[in-house]
Formats: structure tokens, sequence, C-alpha cells
């Protein structure tokens, strides 16, 4: 039998952390053990990990075998890829516009209800080409993976009506076969009522169900479906409906839930058995109890309080102590959170949410692929998995969120190869 050869040995690692130990999505104090190992190695072959642990053990795991190439990790951090589970990457135009208003005290609700927000994206996104949203969704991913993101959740919702979301979810497909990074495709038709169905919900609610979700679903263009449960977008009851009806259809449940106003949202995450929960700024605690026992993870997006200037955050030390997992991500999009750095969240995590770094990255890490259905092939550092790491410029995981505001990725290897070196991206 051929003993075939080793694609990629990534030594001299200074601190490794893994992430290894846990198939279920980590709780509590589970959160902090992130799996590190000192003076390590990671040996790839077939895009896979082959050997990963302490450089000595790996170095007699492949001594019979050949070594195509070795990466010198010159005694830096090495740790998983990095996981977006919740972002809105394919839209037209931006709306930095609305920052004076947000300077001036209007609520983001009141500025949706004016015609911007949600709305504003809407118009610029139908009347954009997929051509134009491909171009703009790539430079936006070339972005994340530059900070060190290699599988990315995508929504649509900025299309509301089928054709446009149609078109959205394909851009988001045709990156997720182009691009080095994954993307995973979120079906959000039930991001807002379009300006042509104002007063009429109802009725937009039944074009979600019966018109956009099936045909999706003939399509196979998203994995996932997510509804903005939200005071003055849809009530707990038309949330209900859709996601009932996407469950029917298939589709794994997301919700954004309790973002603004106590809805109940959360309660309903549990009710149904989502995937996840998104925001939670205002989730109470029979809400968090709820997905609790439902094993829901809460998807916290500190970027986005951070930026609506908000006082209060997401409550992620109470839901890491009650035993909810906990995750995070950028919430990429032109609005409220028009960011595709995840270092920035790592800050955000620790300031304002009272995370720990060990927690930060488990968030960003494991839980993250439990938010979007993939732990089985990324978020962790072991064997049979697919070899997504990074290489930061940094000596500890604690660097991270404390020198804030720059980019620590030196190098990022995905599927086993160097896409990502020295900071600059190697493929197109």
């Amino acid at each position: 039998m051929e003993n075939k050869a080793i694609d990629l040995l990534v030594h001299h690692i200074g601190v490794l952390v893994t992430m290894r130990g846990k198939d279920e999505p980590r709780t509590g104090r589970d959160m902090a053990e992130v799996g590190v190992v000192e003076h390590g190695a990671v040996a790839i072959r077939d895009g896979k990990i082959f050997a990963v642990g302490q450089e000595e053990e790996v170095r007699a795991q492949i001594a019979s075998m050949a070594v195509k190439q070795e990466l010198d990790a010159q005694g830096r951090l090495v740790a998983p890829g990095l996981i977006d589970p919740h972002t809105h990457l394919v839209h037209g135009g931006s709306r930095e516009h609305e920052l004076s208003l947000k300077l001036k005290g209007v609520p983001y609700l009141e500025i949706l209800a004016q015609g911007g927000g949600i709305l504003s994206t809407v118009r610029a996104t139908r009347t954009a080409s997929e051509e134009a949203l491909y171009e703009k969704a790539k430079k936006s991913l070339d972005q994340m993976l530059l900070y060190g993101a290699t599988t990315v959740e995508a929504k649509s919702g900025y299309g509301l009506r089928l054709e446009d979301e149609l078109k959205q979810l394909r851009v988001a497909k045709r990156l997720d076969e182009n691009h080095p990074v994954d993307v995973v495709s979120t079906f959000m038709g039930a991001h807002a009522v379009p300006e042509e169905y104002m007063g009429r919900s109802t009725e937009y609610v039944d074009l979600v169900i019966h018109e956009m979700l099936p045909e999706v679903k003939r399509q196979g263009l998203a994995e996932f479906c997510d509804v903005f449960c939200e005071h003055g977008v849809f009530s707990v009851e038309e949330s209900r409906r859709i996601l009932s009806a996407a469950k029917a259809n298939g589709f794994g449940l997301k919700i954004h839930a309790d973002e603004i106003e106590p809805m109940g949202g959360a309660q309903l995450a549990g009710e149904l058995g989502c995937i996840s929960a998104e925001h939670l700024l205002a989730a109470t605690d029979e809400g968090l109890e709820a997905m609790r026992e439902a094993g829901v993870i809460a998807v916290c997006l500190p970027a986005t309080s951070f930026n609506l200037r908000l006082t209060s955050h997401a409550r992620a030390r109470a839901m890491i102590d009650m035993g909810v997992p906990v995750a995070l991500s950028t919430d990429y999009n032109p609005g409220s959170s028009p960011t595709e750095s995840l270092q920035l969240v790592m800050t955000l995590g620790c300031l304002n949410l009272g995370m720990t770094p060990e927690e930060v990255l488990t968030a960003m890490t494991i839980n993250a692929a439990h938010a979007i259905g993939r732990a089985d092939t990324v978020g962790s550092l072991e064997v049979g998995k697919q070899a997504d790491l990074v290489i930061y410029d940094a000596h500890n995981l604690a660097y991270l969120p404390y020198h804030f505001g720059v980019n620590h990725v030196d190098t990022v290897v995905k599927n086993g190869k160097v896409v990502v070196a020295g900071g600059r991206l190697t493929a197109d």
C-alpha cells in the first residue's frame, strides 16, 4: 500500500490552539477550554489534518512519509480558521449617509420607517446587476479572508421579491464555488416588509411561504431560513408561520430575535428548535432558558450594538453562566455593522460583552461552526477535519483582542493550501 506524502507541515508553532475535545457546542466553563498545545505542529494531507499536537509527536507519526512543503510558524500563535456565522454579505450600495442620523440619535427602527435602513439597501440591491453584486461581495469576502475568516454564512434579504432574493443567493453560491472561503447560504426573504407591501404584511408573509421558500428549495440555493422577529418588522406569530413552513420545506432554522424589544423571539427559537438565535440584546431570562433547554446557539453581534451606539449589549456573560452556547459574528451589513473584521469583534466581545479571550475564540471557531451546521468539518484542528488554520503575528491568544485596530493575520491555510501569506492574498 502506497505511503502517501504529507502535503504541508506547519511546524515551530509556539502556541497551538486546537479546540479539540467536544462534539457538541461548548457551554459554561468549557468555553474557556481551548486545547492549547505548546511547541506544536500540524501535518496536512489531501486538504485535511493528518496529525496535530506537539511537534515531536507529529514528526514521529509522519517519520516514514515524505513532506512536500514545510511552513515555519516562527514560534507564533496558530489557531483554527475563524468562522463568521451571521453576515449579510451580498448587497448593493452602502449607507454612510445614515451616519449623521445616528449621530443625531434617530433610532434604527425610525430610520427604517422613513424608508431608510434595510429598505434603502433593498432598492440598491434590486437595481444592481448580478455581476456587480458578485464583485462587491467578493471584495468583502477577500477582506474577511485577510482577517482570518475561512467559513462565512451569507443571508439574502435585500431583494424581498423572488427574482432578487434568488439573485442574491446565486451570487453567494458562485462565491462558495469560486472563492477560497466556504460560504453557507441562508434565505432571509423575511428581513423586512417591502415598500410595495406596506400595511399588508400578511400578504407578504404568504408570498414568502407559498412562493419564495419552495422555489429557493427547488433550486437548492440555501440551507437555512432566517426571519427578523421584531416590533415593526415581523411579529412572533408571523415568524412562527414562516419558520414552520421553512422547516416543512427542509430548511434549518435561524431567527433574528429580541434585538431591540423583548418580543419573545428567543422563546420561539427554543419552541421551534432553531439551530441559532441572533442578536438577543433584549432577550429575557425566560427566553434564554428556553434556548438553553433546546440547545439553541446564541449568536451575539457586539459590533452592531457598538455601531448603533447602544449603552447595553447582549448578555453573553449571563448566557455562558447559565449554560447557553455562545457564538460571535460580525453581522457584516451596510447599515448597522459595516465591518468585515472578526478581529474587531474579538475586542468588542471582551470589552463590551465581558468574555475572556478563550471564550471569544471558542465563540468564533467551534461554536460558530455548530451555529451553521459545519462542526463536523471545521471549527477545530482535529485529525480528519478540513485543514483550515491561521498563523497570527502574535505569541499568545490574549494579544489578539488586546492590541486592537490592526490585522494580526500573517498566514491563512484553507483546505490545506496557503491562501494568505505575509498578510496578502495568494489566491485570486
